[in-house]
């Protein structure tokens, strides 16, 4: 056993091997390490070099294999070994040994306390004295190098310590010290690698990648295990509700059947009137006797008969049997495509006929006024096509043709006239290359059926749009079942709807008719946007879907912003914009309402969170409904009073539309005061009149209503 006696105070000292015995078995294990390292190293130094892949095959390792072994990393031997070779010939002279050295930098790197300034005393006063002939021989010079070796390794350490624990923050990682307790330390604890067993405890930056790992895998196995009670019963059989609407035990009967986790098909008599016939027939009961469910064949009854059945414990064994049997022929049918659907029916417009035979002919690229126009014709094509193919006089012709554009076929490129036969070029509607690319309601190009005048499709679009929101959206109207509304009947019923919309004639369309008109087809066309592209992440694919999602309405195209600022808002600048949406050439101006509708906010809805609840808007009854929507807005959550601070919390919509609202903070308060409940409204009226208020917007949640 070696033992090394200081000459300072007379006192045996330990050598490298005695303080590594009585270390924890976790240091005895590091400390074998190293001796063995330092020996081969030594073996190394002496014989051939040996490459460790000739006589230790690397393995294939995993990712996790990978992480494991960084872990393993001993940063602090790194830095022994860096600062070992930086040494001067000074430094090396001072010890007799590197054992002492290396003993003390474990243990000031194994314990922050203050035994360190003990160890380093120790470690300087066992310095070797140096020769008579060096220049240190001067006891001043070996005094003032002992201090400045003292110093090195105390910045040294301290910088790591301040690294380690900076690392430490910035990982969310607490340092032991502070006593706070982080779960992730268990979890990390939990998941070392056996090679790792048996170092000291000293915290590796690296291993910072596995805790993440591991959260990443638990928060998915949480959200699978939500998903999975979410999930509706798989079963073979089918459950039919038949509804109406309107009905309050048909809206109970379909809450019921979603909280039991049983995916139906609903039959809405309201929409499929040929299915009251059948309802009576299998039931056995008057149309009007609604909900009615059947389990396959069987009738099962009303909300009320589920519920007795529930109780008695026999629903469970009628689920059991719908996830075993399939359904027999004898049950009622699921709403196949274009039931009772008007839009496949109708007379076949002649001049539809007339148009697809003359497109081949005519249509090419052609130059016009220096500029290349795409897929166009010019008038005495057409009207020459005309006078051959209809056998008429060439004035005829031209009649014909001024009644094709009349009727919105087609368009003059540059919009400079209605119809002319010379060289003026001419541009079928379905041809347009924006109607082509970015309009979603003319997938088939022009339809064949005569249009139907406007109020007739507004009456079948609020019908369906209606049953749309009575069975996909929650009684509030703030949650959307997109997934369900996009595999549904009534759905793909409204596509064909809005196909209807070409050629329509909407400038003799009254206020109150473009209103509920044009905000029910903006609600479901944000809903059929979301569907297609799916919900904006950002601004910029918000500001894509607003501005690029469009629908061909009576010859001309209408993005989502073009309808709520151009029609509704009539003409009104969008936030954050500099120019109107339709310029003074701009036909689609004549559509637009006379001047803004300020509650006309409470009732669009683009698919957020902090925007209003969905809800179905009638001619009759707009201004009506329009204040009932504005009124459940404001007092949902949207204007929040605080008489005893003065200060309102208010939506965000009143800061972008404020000029919608009235000009200053205050006239958004009074105007936004009357929807709220009558002692609030009053209170508040009193205290504006003497007292200035402090207005606080909102948070906007741009997320998902789903």
């Amino acid at each position: 056993m070696d033992v090394v006696t200081s000459p300072k105070h007379n006192v045996p000292m330990k050598s490298a091997e005695i303080i590594a015995e009585e270390e924890s078995p976790k240091h005895n294990v590091e400390t074998a390490c190293a001796k063995t390292l330092e020996e081969s190293n030594v073996e190394e130094i002496k014989t051939v070099e040996t490459r460790d892949e000739d006589v230790y095959p690397k393995p294939i390792v995993e990712t996790e294999d990978i992480i494991d072994e960084m872990e393993s990393i001993d940063i602090h031997n790194e830095d022994k070994t860096v600062s070992l070779e930086c040494e001067t010939q000074q430094d090396k002279m001072l010890s007799p040994s590197n054992d002492d050295d290396d003993d003390d930098e474990h243990d000031s790197e194994s314990s922050h306390d203050s035994k360190d300034d003990v160890d380093e005393d120790e470690t300087m006063d066992g310095k070797e004295k140096p020769k008579p002939d060096s220049p240190d021989s001067n006891p001043s010079t070996s005094a003032w190098t002992e201090k400045a070796a003292a110093i090195k390794k105390f910045v040294r350490l301290k910088s790591e310590v301040a690294v380690h624990t900076v690392m430490r923050r910035l990982s969310g990682r607490m340092n032991d010290e502070n006593g706070v307790y982080d779960a992730r330390d268990d979890a990390t604890k939990s998941v070392e690698s056996p090679k790792t067993e048996g170092k000291s405890s000293i915290w590796n930056p690296l291993s910072y990648l596995k805790m993440m790992q591991n959260d990443t895998v638990d928060k998915v196995e949480v959200k699978n295990v939500e998903e999975a009670e979410l999930e509706p019963v798989v079963m073979k059989g089918r459950i039919i509700l038949y509804t109406r609407l309107g009905c309050e035990a048909c809206r109970e009967c379909r809450l019921y059947l979603h909280g039991k986790r049983l995916r139906y098909v609903e039959i809405n008599i309201d929409i499929y009137p040929s299915r009251k016939q059948d309802l009576e027939k299998i039931g056995g009961s008057s149309s009007s006797d609604v909900p009615k469910v059947f389990f396959n064949e069987e009738l099962v009854g009303s909300v009320k008969e589920i519920k007795e059945l529930d109780e008695s414990g026999e629903l469970d064994e009628k689920i059991k049997h719908l996830i075993d049997e399939a359904s027999p022929r004898e049950a009622p049918l699921p709403p196949f495509s274009g039931e009772d659907d008007a839009s496949s029916k109708g007379h076949v417009d002649e001049l539809a006929l007339i148009v697809r035979k003359m497109k081949p002919c005519i249509v090419k690229d052609r130059f016009y006024k220096l500029r290349k126009f795409k897929n166009c014709f010019s008038g005495s094509d057409a009207v020459d096509f005309l006078s051959s193919d209809q056998c008429l006089e060439r004035d005829e012709a031209i009649e014909v043709a001024r009644k094709l554009a009349s009727q919105l076929f087609f368009q003059h490129v540059l919009e400079e006239n209605l119809f002319e036969d010379g060289n003026h070029l001419y541009r079928f509607l379905d041809d347009d290359h924006v109607v082509s690319s970015q309009c979603h309601n003319i997938p088939r190009g022009i339809i064949e059926i005569k249009p139907r005048p406007i109020a007739e499709i507004a009456s079948r679009l609020r019908l369906l749009y209606r049953a749309i929101l009575e069975a996909y959206t929650s009684p509030d109207g703030k949650h959307v079942d997109y997934r369900s509304i996009h595999g549904s009947e009534e759905f793909a019923r409204y596509l064909r709807i809005i196909q209807e919309l070409h050629r329509v004639q909407l400038v003799d369309m009254s206020r109150e008719e473009k209103l509920s008109f044009f905000i029910n087809l903006y609600n479901m066309m944000a809903i059929h946007a979301i569907l297609v592209w799916g919900h904006p992440a950002g601004p910029l694919e918000r500001t894509k879907m607003f501005g690029e999602f469009k629908y061909v309405i009576g010859g001309y195209t209408y993005s989502l912003s073009a309808i709520q600022h151009g029609i509704i808002r009539g003409n009104q600048r969008q936030p954050y914009h500099l120019a109107k949406p339709f310029n003074e050439k701009d036909k689609r101006s004549m559509v637009a309402l006379p001047y803004a509708e300020p509650l006309s906010h409470f009732a669009m809805v683009c698919g957020t969170r902090s925007g209003p609840p969905l809800r179905c808007f009638s001619p009759g009854e707009i201004d009506k409904e329009l204040m009932e929507a504005t009124r459940d807005f404001l007092r949902g959550g949207g204007l929040l009073v605080d008489l005893s601070s003065k200060v309102a919390y208010i939506s965000k919509i009143f800061n972008w539309y404020a000029v919608d609202f009235g000009n200053g903070e205050k006239s958004v308060l009074k105007h936004a005061s009357t929807y709220l409940e009558p002692q609030i409204s009053e209170e508040l009226l009193d205290v504006l009149v003497d007292t200035q208020f402090r207005v606080v917007y909102q948070t906007y949640d741009w997320g998902l209503n789903h």
